[in-house]
């Protein structure tokens, strides 16, 4: 029997000040999306950075820079200076992978070639957000801490698994 299981990707971790949490990436299906954010994670751009999006039921967001300095809440998540400035330049939309509970996925303000650095998690099934925005990844342990995280707990460290 031939498997059509695809190679893992790199696992992400993501450490948080609710506890920690970890996400295989989907390098088949978004190779420029699961390039460009593991880039970002061993530069350690997100180190230190805050949840700026918690919708209980809905998603938890991060990935803006400016998220580290509280006199710039107002700020968080908005615009164009809400990311490291260098979008992703492709959308990689798939049809096989849907926005279920624990999907990891690309925000973006409107046109998904430009998604950067904004990186969220579904926490419930989300149909309605299925090729809209590139999933490249899916929570594989530590599933009960997304659910916890409020606007403004911090992102500790977030590393690739060796």
């Amino acid at each position: 029997m031939i498997s059509s299981a695809q190679p893992a990707g790199p696992v992400i971790v993501v450490e948080t000040t609710k506890g920690t949490f970890e996400f295989e990436t989907y390098p088949a299906d978004a190779p420029k999306t699961v390039a460009h954010i593991v880039d970002l994670v061993t530069r350690r751009f997100y180190d230190g950075q805050r949840i700026h999006r918690a919708l209980p039921g809905f998603l938890v967001q991060w990935g803006d820079p400016r998220s580290r300095e509280l006199s710039r809440e107002a700020d968080w998540g908005r615009g164009p200076d809400a990311s490291s400035g260098h979008p992703i330049g492709a959308s990689e939309l798939r049809r096989n992978r849907r926005h279920t509970r624990g999907a990891v996925a690309v925000a973006h303000q409107g046109v998904p070639a430009l998604a950067d650095s904004q990186i969220f998690v579904t926490l419930a099934n989300r149909p309605d957000l299925n090729n809209r925005y590139t999933v490249f990844g899916h929570i594989t342990a530590g599933d009960d801490v997304p659910p916890r995280l409020e606007r403004g707990d911090s992102i500790r460290r977030m590393y690739v698994k060796e």
